[in-house]
């Protein structure tokens, strides 16, 4: 909400808003989320000149930044992984977030690009699974986190390049996601579909 604040009045980025609390943390489809001190929460406002079709394509991005970001931060953490669209997951419970949120103004595309990343603690009552770095490694502070990311993400979205270097980050994302086989589960505007997961098409979409 304040990345977006700030575009309205002008802000372009590179530009990242760290909070050290939200009391209005949200996740995908607007779900309330938990956000206490201790962990990051981070937004990025950048400028794009990507295509509108493209900009879906940021969560991946963003994962794969995060997942290198906290193995290099943290140490390596056995089952530290990717789940389609947005989640970090450590085995099957979920580290973190990405939640990117796009307009566009005067014909040019900006994007906050929200990522939450749980190194303290975890919330509870999900209704899933959920878990922290410092249960897994060493404890991270969030700003030490947050140099972390800077640094991975933009060496992803200079991979990226506006959508053209997809297939990279595609192959990228698949290297650091679960097995092809393996039950998944996922929500959309129908509801919870069920299935088993095989892979990414050439755009990003589950298969």
């Amino acid at each position: 909400a304040e990345g977006m604040r700030r575009v309205a009045g002008g802000e372009r980025g590179p530009l990242w808003l760290r909070a050290i609390e939200q009391t209005g943390g949200k996740g995908r489809s607007g779900r309330p989320w938990s956000s206490v001190p201790g962990n990051l929460y981070a937004s990025l406002v950048t400028a794009l000149s990507a295509p509108l079709a493209a900009v879906p394509q940021l969560s991946l991005v963003a994962g794969v930044a995060a997942v290198d970001a906290i193995a290099a931060v943290a140490g390596p953490i056995a089952g530290l992984r990717l789940k389609w669209p947005n989640d970090v997951l450590i085995g099957g419970a979920k580290l973190a977030g990405i939640l990117p949120e796009s307009t566009t103004i005067g014909g040019q595309l900006v994007t906050v690009l929200g990522i939450g990343i749980n190194l303290a603690h975890h919330p509870e009552g999900l209704g899933r699974a959920a878990t922290h770095v410092a249960a897994h490694a060493m404890p991270v502070a969030p700003h030490d986190m947050l140099s972390g990311l800077d640094t991975a993400l933009a060496q992803w979205l200079d991979v990226w390049q506006a959508g053209a270097g997809f297939a990279d980050i595609r192959a990228a994302w698949l290297a650091r996601a679960g097995n092809f086989g393996e039950a998944i589960s996922v929500h959309d505007t129908s509801g919870l579909r069920t299935g088993t997961f095989a892979g990414l098409d050439d755009d990003g979409a589950l298969l």
